[in-house]
């Protein structure tokens, strides 16, 4: 779960408000602002872009976050693998009926108005600083093998902040600072997972596998809690239709690289989670919170493989941290600049927009201290479920948003009038997404409705003051 910072810099500029009355004819969407040639993309760039967004930090975790359920995780795995497919395809059924940079932001405000659209935009932004304070805690699992700092709490709680606040200085200096941080994690970041996806494969011992069901949960039951962990691994799949406006061809190109990015992603998580399984022994695993370095060092014994494995993943989350760090501040971006936000979201300094930066990594540091009452390890599982919830949202209302335009009678504008197939698609990822919520849990529910519901006042703010200003007066 990695961001390209240059990827997600357009904002987008609605010609006029969303229409209100949703019976009134389809008004053609309006283009937003196109970017300068030489800055788009094709379909190989946009693969790669959403293949490295979802890719980031959280799988690091991952295996020991999922272990606790035992291998019917791995299941959960290939199912929740066919639902990101099916709202990658959602996704790029849209970006044709509305090609412009936003995601699911655009398509909620268009089909629902303004309030669906800020809601979409509130929650998918609290996704962004909750997954960077998550991101933050595990990699203090992670700095324990170089540093052991053991289960002091204040000096667990001052590292985890440090890891959200050094790329947040990062993102304040410009975005050439930004640009070189991601080149290098991103490089590095595939090392350790190709080391132990691969070569974990050969050291391959069924003995440590644990229980189908570790949970005694049921196979379902088990399998749901699982996957709404392992959504988390997930965000990023609506990379290329946030940044729809910066792809060549978007009408095609958008749902293709989703598709392709999301189904790469999917076979390195499965063969890294499969090879940690395999080679550190169940009742370790469930403990870990450093699950790659446990399986190196189990690979070829002593520490240095650990040691490695230890310096590449906090290389690789602190850029995962510096890319979302930037996203949290653009996520309310494009809504600022519509007027749904506080306008001092949609200023920009050196090409970031700073108050954003700032608000964001401020909010995460406080979660983070919250959470970390439960421990590195258990706070990072909860701040997993509180991103489940919180991308579900913007989730459920853009594939809402597809229903809604087939229901309609648009199906002119989606994939060539195919209803049935498209409405059957569509009802597949708002169950498939309905399904995750169930497995938040009832405490991850519980914060993110009330993170959710706390952006009503901000909305009603902003409505208000747009109601109050002069008609044709500046924002």
């Amino acid at each position: 779960m990695q961001t390209s910072p240059a990827a997600t810099r357009q904002a987008t500029r609605p010609s006029g408000p969303a229409d209100p009355d949703p019976v009134t004819p389809d008004p053609a969407p309006a283009p937003g602002p196109a970017p300068a040639k030489g800055r788009r993309f094709g379909l190989a760039t946009a693969t790669a872009l959403v293949m490295g967004n979802v890719i980031g930090g959280g799988i690091f975790m991952i295996p020991a976050a999922v272990a606790p359920f035992g291998t019917v995780s791995l299941l959960a795995f290939v199912v929740l693998t066919v639902g990101a497919i099916a709202l990658a395809l959602v996704f790029g059924q849209l970006a044709r009926r509305n090609p412009r940079t936003g995601g699911p932001y655009v398509y909620a405000r268009e089909a629902f108005g303004d309030f669906a659209g800020f809601l979409s935009a509130w929650s998918y932004w609290i996704t962004t600083w909750v997954s960077n304070a998550a991101l933050a805690v595990a990699a203090v699992g992670y700095l324990d093998v170089l540093v052991p700092i053991g289960h002091n709490r204040v000096l667990e709680i001052t590292a985890a902040l440090a890891f959200q606040w050094l790329p947040a200085l990062a993102n304040l200096a410009g975005t050439r600072f930004v640009g070189a941080v991601q080149l290098v994690s991103t490089v590095l970041k595939f090392i350790p997972l190709l080391l132990v996806s691969v070569g974990g494969l050969f050291f391959f011992d069924p003995k440590n596998i644990g229980p189908f069901d570790g949970n005694g949960q049921g196979w379902m039951g088990g399998m749901t809690a699982a996957a709404a962990i392992l959504l988390f691994s997930y965000l990023g799949v609506e990379s290329a239709a946030m940044s729809a406006g910066q792809v060549r061809d978007p009408e095609r190109n958008v749902g293709r690289a989703s598709v392709l990015g999301t189904s790469g992603a999917a076979v390195v998580y499965l063969l890294g989670t499969l090879a940690v399984f395999g080679t550190v022994a169940h009742q370790r695993l469930v403990t870990s919170s450093a699950p790659f370095s446990d399986a190196m060092n189990a690979m070829f014994g002593g520490t240095w493989g650990g040691t490695v494995i230890a310096v590449a993943a906090l290389i690789s989350m602190t850029g995962a941290l510096n890319g979302w760090t930037l996203l949290a501040a653009q996520a309310p971006y494009a809504a600022a600049r519509d007027g749904l936000f506080p306008a001092a979201f949609g200023k920009e300094k050196r090409g970031v927009p700073t108050f954003g930066v700032v608000v964001s990594v401020a909010l995460a540091s406080v979660l983070t201290v919250a959470n970390f009452a439960s421990g590195a390890k258990g706070a990072f599982d909860m701040l997993v479920l509180v991103t489940t919830f919180t991308a579900v949202v913007p989730y459920l209302l853009s594939t809402a948003a597809q229903l809604y335009w087939l229901v309609r009678g648009a199906t002119d504008r989606v994939d060539g009038g195919h209803l049935v197939r498209d409405a059957v698609l569509g009802l597949g990822a708002f169950a498939f997404s309905l399904w995750l919520l169930a497995g938040a849990g009832y405490a991850a529910v519980y914060q993110g409705v009330l993170f959710l519901f706390a952006g009503i006042l901000v909305y009603v703010w902003q409505a208000g003051r747009r109601r109050a200003r002069p008609e044709g007066a500046a924002r």
